[in-house]
C-alpha cells in the first residue's frame, strides 16, 4: 500500500502528458490504466499490491459509481427524449432483459458449477454497458445521431436499473446458500430500495432547489455552482446508508431529481463540469486498480469455461437480444450488428464484483463467478476499445450510402 498512490497518481500524470498522442489511435484510456494495472499490480511489478478487500478499494469503487451514476442520471432529459424515445426504449426495456436472461442460459450451460441464483447473478453484473469504453462511438459526429444517442442513453440509464436487480439477485443468492435468511434478505432488499429513492429524491431536490434559488438571488459564485451536483451527488449516498438504504440508488434517484428541477429551473449542463471530470478521474483510477488487483489474479486462474462465457456475453449474449428488440423497426443489417456490438462492460460490472468480494464466501462458487466476471470486463475493455473507432468510421460511411435505417428508427414506436 506504501506506493500504491504515488504509482497511480504517477500513471495518471503520465497519461495526461501524452494524452493528445493518443487521440485518432485504437489505444483508448481504459485500455492504458488497466494495462498499467495489469503491469504494476501485485502480480508483476507489485507497486500497486492493494487487497481487494481493502477500505481503500471499496471507498473508491463506492465513490466512483456514484458520481457516475449521479452525473449519467442528471443529464437525462425526459421530456426531450420523448421524441426520440424509440431506440433507447427498445434497447432498455427489451434489450435488457433479455440480455440478462441469455446471460443466465448460457451460464447454466457452459458454468455448470454455478448454482441457479449465481448464474442468474453474474447475468446481472454483465447486463450494464460502459459507454467509456468505446468513447468514439457516441462522441463521432458523423454517425448518426439516433444510434449515438441510443447508445448513449441506454449506457446512462442501464446501470441505475441494473442495481436494484443486483441487489435483490444478491439476496437471493445469499439466501439460497444458507448466508442469509430468506426474510432477512427480503426486508434488506426492501430497505435498500426504499431507503434509497427516498433519500436521492430528498438530496436532489434539496441541491438543484437550494442552486436555483441562490442563482436568482444572484448569491452563489460560479466556482462553488460546480461544486452543488458534487456534495448533491456526496448527499444522496450518505443520507441513504446510514438508513440501511443503497446508496447506488440514492445516487442515481439524486441525479434524476437534480437533473430535473435544473432543467425546469433554467439550469444547463455547464454547471456539471466539476461532477464529470471528477468522475473521469475517479474512474481512471478504478481501471488502474481493476488491473492491479482484480484482472492480474484472475488471469492466473483462467478456465476454458471462463473464456467461452466472456466470448459469449460480449458476443450472442448481447446482439441476439438486440436484434430481438430491433424488431419492427426493420432497421439494415450493418445498424442491427453495430448497435448489438458496442455493449462494453465496464465501470458498473467492477463495483459489483467488488461488493461480492467485499464478504468474501458468502456464495459457494465465489472464485468462478468474479474471475469469469473479471475476464469478461477485460476483454470487453481490449475488444470494444480497440475496435470503436475503426468500426465507427466504417460503419458511418456505410450509413451515409444507406441513410434509411436512421428514418426506420425513427418512425417506429416504442415498445
Amino acid at each position: 500500500m506504501t506506493w500504491a498512490l504515488p504509482v497511480i497518481a504517477g500513471v495518471l500524470l503520465v497519461f495526461a502528458a501524452l494524452s493528445r498522442r493518443l487521440e485518432g489511435t485504437p489505444i483508448t484510456a481504459p485500455i492504458v490504466f488497466t494495462a498499467a494495472g495489469l503491469l504494476l499490480g501485485g502480480k508483476s511489478a507489485g507497486l500497486i499490491d492493494v487487497h481487494v478487500t481493502a477500505e481503500t478499494v471499496k471507498l473508491l469503487a463506492e465513490v466512483t459509481l456514484a458520481l457516475v451514476l449521479f452525473s449519467d442520471a442528471a443529464r437525462v432529459d425526459l421530456s426531450a427524449l420523448r421524441t426520440e424515445i424509440s431506440l433507447p426504449a427498445r434497447l432498455l426495456g427489451i434489450g435488457l432483459p433479455l440480455t440478462i436472461l441469455a446471460g443466465f442460459g448460457a451460464a447454466v450451460v457452459v458454468l455448470g458449477d454455478l448454482a441457479w441464483p449465481e448464474a442468474l447473478l453474474l447475468a446481472v453484473i454483465l447486463a450494464p454497458t460502459d459507454a467509456a469504453l468505446g468513447q468514439a462511438v457516441v462522441t463521432l459526429r458523423s454517425l448518426p445521431l439516433r444510434v449515438r444517442q441510443g447508445l448513449n442513453v441506454e449506457s446512462g440509464l442501464n446501470d441505475g436499473i441494473c442495481v436494484p436487480l443486483f441487489l435483490v439477485v444478491l439476496a437471493i443468492a445469499e439466501a439460497e446458500s444458507g448466508a442469509l435468511g430468506g426474510g432477512a434478505a427480503a426486508r434488506l432488499v426492501t430497505e435498500q430500495i426504499g431507503y434509497g429513492i427516498a433519500a436521492g429524491v430528498g438530496a436532489g431536490a434539496v441541491a438543484a432547489t437550494l442552486l436555483a434559488a441562490a442563482r436568482r438571488r444572484g448569491t452563489i459564485d460560479p466556482l462553488w455552482a460546480q461544486i452543488v451536483p458534487v456534495m448533491a451527488a456526496v448527499l444522496a449516498y450518505t443520507a441513504a446508508v446510514p438508513l440501511g438504504g443503497s446508496g447506488f440508488i440514492a445516487a442515481f434517484i439524486g441525479g434524476l431529481t437534480f437533473g430535473a428541477i435544473r432543467r425546469r429551473s433554467g439550469g444547463d449542463e455547464e454547471g456539471e463540469r466539476l461532477l464529470d471530470e471528477g468522475g473521469d478521474m475517479f474512474s481512471a483510477v478504478t481501471f488502474i486498480v481493476f488491473g492491479a488487483v482484480l484482472l492480474g489474479p484472475a488471469l492466473g486462474h483462467l478456465s476454458w469455461a471462463a473464456l467461452g462465457y466472456a466470448a459469449l456475453s460480449l458476443t450472442v449474449v448481447r446482439m441476439v437480444p438486440v436484434a430481438l428488440s430491433l424488431v419492427g423497426t426493420h432497421p439494415r443489417a450493418p445498424t442491427v450488428a453495430f448497435l448489438g456490438w458496442f455493449g462494453p462492460r465496464g465501470l458498473a460490472t467492477i463495483v459489483f464484483v467488488i461488493l461480492i468480494l467485499e464478504e468474501p464466501g458468502q456464495l459457494p462458487h465465489e472464485d468462478l463467478l468474479v474471475t469469469t466476471a473479471v475476464i469478461t470486463i477485460g476483454a470487453s475493455v481490449l475488444a470494444h476499445g480497440l475496435s470503436a473507432a475503426p468500426l465507427a468510421d466504417r460503419y458511418a460511411a456505410w450509413f451515409r450510402r444507406h441513410p434509411r435505417d436512421e428514418d426506420d428508427l425513427a418512425k417506429r414506436g416504442s415498445p
